[in-house]
């Protein structure tokens, strides 16, 4: 029986909205060229303004990004202050860690003045994520489609069931990634993202101390790191030092996260499950190629950047970021 190909287009445009992507959705490639020609240019000369005095701005802006997106979709709704009435996902706990809004929002009024109610916040935070990045090499790092429309709601109940813990395994790190509607491919390539920035003890010291509840090290840690780790973290209620994700190379954006993480040095319990799965091992020994790495971060970028955006008429553009209009 001949199936035409519009039915299978339908089908496949229904499987994907199922789990909320909509691969693409109304998002193109200079959505503002008409109505704010300056919009992408002045985020990125603001973001990099910024990142030659906080060289950690660009892994500060990369976190955010991933848990904008991963609530809710990507529409602005990490960056909504809680009210009164509610408390908002930035007060949650993995949250609060979180920096740059300041970034945001100082991008955002410099754009009301341009182009006022124009650019979405959502966009803003898409693009200076990628900005920052991208300072390093003076250049795009990947693609970032526009035409988000910034959300109305941001509850702090809804960040726990949609973020992902470090100190999850590898089935439940797959079962949140294809909530998503991503692949054991995007789950490997986007945690390179911890090639740049820092991890909090408290975030991976059970592995040092207490990984069975029985006072031992996690048997998977390279043991020359795990004493380096312990130099660092001197106990479990260490709550306040930072370390390195990437040991003598957390400002460098790179393939070097895979490199330590085939030598067992991944930081978080997260980063060793990777290993657990003979296919996500596959791709993490491939990505210790540098053009291949940036090559495939590219593309899963431009995919978690569309989970459920709010596009059209939908939602709104807010006046500021941290404020519902």
């Amino acid at each position: 029986m001949k199936i035409s190909s519009e039915f299978v287009l339908l089908a496949c445009l229904v499987a994907f909205c199922a789990v909320g992507v909509c691969q693409g959705g109304s998002l193109r490639k200079n959505f503002y060229r008409e109505s704010c020609p300056a919009a992408e240019e002045i985020i990125r000369n603001a973001t990099w303004k910024h990142v030659t005095t906080n060289h950690l701005l660009p892994a500060k802006l990369l976190r955010m990004h991933f848990h904008e997106c991963f609530v809710r979709g990507c529409d602005g709704s990490i960056l909504i202050n809680s009210t009164a009435s509610n408390t908002a996902e930035k007060d949650s706990i993995p949250n609060l860690s979180l920096s740059g809004f300041d970034v945001v929002e100082e991008i955002k009024a410099e754009l009301e003045k341009k182009c006022p109610g124009i650019v979405s916040c959502a966009d803003i935070l898409s693009l200076a994520a990628r900005d920052s990045v991208s300072f390093q090499f003076q250049k795009p790092m990947w693609e970032v489609l526009t035409g988000r429309r910034d959300g109305r709601v941001s509850l702090e109940s809804e960040v726990f069931p949609n973020i992902p813990s470090p100190f999850h395994n590898f089935t439940v790190l797959m079962q949140f990634f294809q909530r998503k509607g991503l692949t054991v491919h995007d789950l490997v390539v986007l945690s390179g993202g911890h090639t740049i920035g820092i991890g909090h003890c408290n975030l991976f010291s059970n592995r040092l101390y207490n990984f069975t509840g029985k006072g031992d090290q996690d048997p998977s840690l390279n043991p020359a790191y795990a004493q380096f780790l312990k130099s660092k973290c001197r106990s479990l209620t260490d709550t306040t030092t930072t370390v390195e994700m990437d040991p003598n190379s957390s400002l460098n954006f790179d393939k070097n996260y895979f490199v330590i993480l085939n030598q067992n040095m991944g930081m978080f319990q997260s980063d060793a499950a990777l290993l657990t799965n003979k296919g996500a091992r596959t791709i993490a020994m491939e990505l210790t190629t540098q053009a291949k790495f940036f090559t495939e971060f590219a593309q899963s970028m431009k995919r978690m950047g569309n989970i459920g955006v709010v596009t059209g008429s939908s939602g709104e553009i807010r006046k500021k970021c941290g404020i519902i209009n």
